[in-house]
């Protein structure tokens, strides 16, 4: 069953420079119980996807096209009536647990704060609720930490914080939007170990945001390759993974380290030429073009058609036939 149905999803923010589209019509559909990942460098759109489903986008920003939480669009939510969806349907973990989490309350407080507004517990329900959330995320003296604030728990353990809160009203969607950013490469499999463990136990629905492949390859059943506001490749991860046939998808690949294959070893790491351009420059026709090695006059007037290339895997690009090969035979 669906669960959450995005569809035709665009988010215009306000620059200095005119309008600007950060995300173009994106559209996914995620199932009861699915993991999907959305992946691409800063700047692609990946974090204001999320703000929008959240109905959390900065002042200067707003969202056309379609949101379906269990058919019901929450573009056409009312703040009050999304205040009551946040936190308890969908819960979200955000980047940054230090800036996310608020300095001058407890985190016994913040974790009890949607359990109060939502479930109606009162002070001794939602204490001992808290207790055994932070007991289940892995926090240690569980019933001690209860009093502490932000600035004395360790970075893993205010990211462990974070998803406690997220997971406190036992929402159907998760949306975890960069979670192991800043932390040093055990506590991150530590984190990810136990959201994935959680997502299994609980049943709940995820999508996962990131820069890092690995993380997204290890973690969410399908995937989304986001660029300059666009999906440009998606499907099943393995699938994706094995066949990458977008040109920016194999730039981002080619740019990680291999330490498994002898002669992916011995090869220099290439880089994508140029940079993200700005969200108020964002060209009319491919959004990759001004980095693409394919470019031709054909992919600058118009968006290229999406194509299947195979079950669900999806690849929106004019030369894909090319970059398959050159990628085959790389």
């Amino acid at each position: 069953m669906t669960l959450l149905s995005v569809d035709n999803l665009t988010v215009t923010l306000n620059t200095v420079r005119g309008p600007a589209r950060a995300v173009r019509n994106l559209s996914f559909d995620l199932q009861k119980g699915e993991t999907l990942g959305i992946v691409g460098e800063s700047g692609c759109g990946k974090s204001l996807t999320a703000l929008a489903i959240m109905g959390l986008l900065p002042e200067n920003g707003w969202a056309d096209g379609r949101v379906s939480l269990a058919g019901e669009n929450l573009l056409d939510y009312s703040e009050d009536r999304m205040c009551q969806v946040r936190g308890d349907r969908i819960g979200m973990v955000f980047q940054e647990p230090m800036t996310s989490l608020n300095p001058l309350h407890t985190v016994g407080k913040q974790i009890a704060e949607a359990m109060i507004l939502h479930r109606g517990m009162n002070r001794a329900e939602s204490r001992a609720e808290v207790i055994r959330l932070l007991d289940l995320v892995g926090i240690p003296e569980p019933a001690k930490r209860v009093g502490s604030y932000p600035h004395q728990l360790s970075g893993g353990q205010r990211q462990r914080v974070m998803i406690a809160m997220a997971l406190s009203c036992g929402p159907e969607l998760l949306i975890a939007d960069e979670p192991t950013t800043a932390l040093d490469v055990t506590i991150q499999k530590q984190i990810l170990d136990l959201i994935r463990n959680l997502i299994e136990d609980l049943g709940m629905a995820m999508i996962l945001i990131s820069h890092n492949l690995g993380v997204i390859s290890q973690n969410v059943k399908d995937v989304i390759v986001m660029y300059g506001g666009t999906r440009v490749e998606s499907g099943p991860t393995h699938d994706v993974f094995s066949d990458l046939s977008h040109p920016y998808s194999q730039g981002l690949f080619s740019a990680v380290p291999q330490i498994d294959d002898t002669k992916a070893s011995r090869r220099r790491l290439t880089t994508i030429p140029g940079t993200v351009p700005e969200l108020a420059d964002l060209p009319a026709g491919c959004t990759f073009q001004e980095r693409c090695t394919y470019v031709t006059d054909a992919c600058r007037p118009t968006p290229p058609p999406v194509v299947q290339v195979a079950d669900g895997h999806n690849v929106a690009c004019l030369h894909i036939d090319e970059a398959r090969t050159a990628w085959a035979a790389r």
